[in-house]
Protein backbone atom coordinates (compact mmCIF):
# COMPACT_ATOMS: atom_id res chain seq x y z
CA UNK A 1 0.00 0.00 0.00
CA UNK A 2 3.06 2.24 0.54
CA UNK A 3 4.02 1.71 -2.55
CA UNK A 4 1.22 2.17 -4.31
CA UNK A 5 0.62 5.33 -2.46
CA UNK A 6 4.09 7.14 -3.63
CA UNK A 7 2.78 6.55 -7.53
CA UNK A 8 1.27 8.98 -9.49
CA UNK A 9 -2.74 9.07 -9.30
CA UNK A 10 -2.79 11.08 -12.40
CA UNK A 11 -1.98 7.80 -14.34
CA UNK A 12 -5.08 5.86 -15.18
CA UNK A 13 -3.63 2.26 -15.01
CA UNK A 14 -1.57 3.01 -11.46
CA UNK A 15 -5.64 4.16 -10.47
CA UNK A 16 -6.86 1.34 -12.00
CA UNK A 17 -4.77 -1.30 -10.24
CA UNK A 18 -4.10 0.35 -7.02
CA UNK A 19 -8.16 -0.21 -6.88
CA UNK A 20 -8.13 -3.22 -8.23
CA UNK A 21 -5.48 -4.58 -5.33
CA UNK A 22 -6.70 -2.31 -2.47
CA UNK A 23 -10.24 -1.72 -2.58
CA UNK A 24 -11.36 -5.17 -0.89
CA UNK A 25 -8.28 -4.86 1.64
CA UNK A 26 -9.91 -5.14 5.36
CA UNK A 27 -8.53 -5.16 8.81
CA UNK A 28 -9.38 -8.67 10.50
CA UNK A 29 -9.09 -8.95 14.43
CA UNK A 30 -7.72 -12.46 15.61
CA UNK A 31 -10.29 -14.24 17.92
CA UNK A 32 -9.04 -16.14 21.13
CA UNK A 33 -7.34 -19.03 19.14
CA UNK A 34 -5.64 -17.05 16.75
CA UNK A 35 -8.23 -17.79 13.85
CA UNK A 36 -9.38 -14.89 11.69
CA UNK A 37 -13.08 -15.32 9.91
CA UNK A 38 -12.68 -14.21 5.86
CA UNK A 39 -15.20 -12.18 4.58
CA UNK A 40 -17.89 -13.96 2.42
CA UNK A 41 -16.76 -12.15 -0.73
CA UNK A 42 -13.14 -12.81 -0.28
CA UNK A 43 -13.99 -16.42 0.75
CA UNK A 44 -15.96 -16.87 -3.16
CA UNK A 45 -13.73 -14.35 -5.11
CA UNK A 46 -11.06 -17.41 -4.05
CA UNK A 47 -13.63 -20.16 -4.82
CA UNK A 48 -12.87 -21.26 -1.13
CA UNK A 49 -15.14 -24.57 0.00
CA UNK A 50 -13.75 -27.16 2.14
CA UNK A 51 -9.86 -27.45 1.23
CA UNK A 52 -7.62 -24.64 1.21
CA UNK A 53 -4.01 -23.82 0.53
CA UNK A 54 -1.91 -21.69 2.75
CA UNK A 55 1.42 -20.20 0.86
CA UNK A 56 3.83 -18.26 2.53
CA UNK A 57 5.10 -14.90 0.16
CA UNK A 58 7.72 -13.25 1.63
CA UNK A 59 5.85 -11.22 4.55
CA UNK A 60 2.78 -12.76 4.14
CA UNK A 61 0.68 -15.24 3.43
CA UNK A 62 -2.35 -16.11 0.43
CA UNK A 63 -4.83 -18.67 0.73
CA UNK A 64 -5.89 -20.63 -2.60
CA UNK A 65 -8.64 -22.60 -3.05
CA UNK A 66 -6.83 -26.16 -3.18
CA UNK A 67 -7.51 -27.13 -6.91
CA UNK A 68 -6.44 -24.02 -8.50
CA UNK A 69 -3.33 -24.12 -6.49
CA UNK A 70 -2.51 -27.49 -7.15
CA UNK A 71 -3.14 -26.31 -11.43
CA UNK A 72 -1.63 -23.36 -10.77
CA UNK A 73 1.99 -25.13 -9.45
CA UNK A 74 1.47 -27.59 -12.09
CA UNK A 75 1.75 -24.33 -15.06
CA UNK A 76 4.86 -22.95 -12.95
CA UNK A 77 6.84 -26.62 -12.82
CA UNK A 78 6.24 -27.14 -16.41
CA UNK A 79 7.52 -23.57 -17.11
CA UNK A 80 10.47 -24.01 -14.66
CA UNK A 81 13.39 -23.31 -16.91
CA UNK A 82 12.19 -20.18 -18.82
CA UNK A 83 11.09 -18.68 -15.09
CA UNK A 84 14.66 -19.40 -13.93
CA UNK A 85 15.78 -17.76 -17.04
CA UNK A 86 14.22 -15.02 -16.54
CA UNK A 87 14.59 -14.27 -12.96
CA UNK A 88 19.09 -14.69 -13.99
CA UNK A 89 18.10 -12.11 -16.32
CA UNK A 90 16.96 -10.03 -13.44
CA UNK A 91 20.01 -10.55 -11.44
CA UNK A 92 19.03 -13.50 -9.18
Amino acid sequence: AKKFASLPLSQTNVRAFSRHMLAGAMDLEFDSQGRVTLPEYLRRFAGLNKKAVVAGLYNHLEIWNEDAWNKYKKENEKNSNAIAETLGDLGI
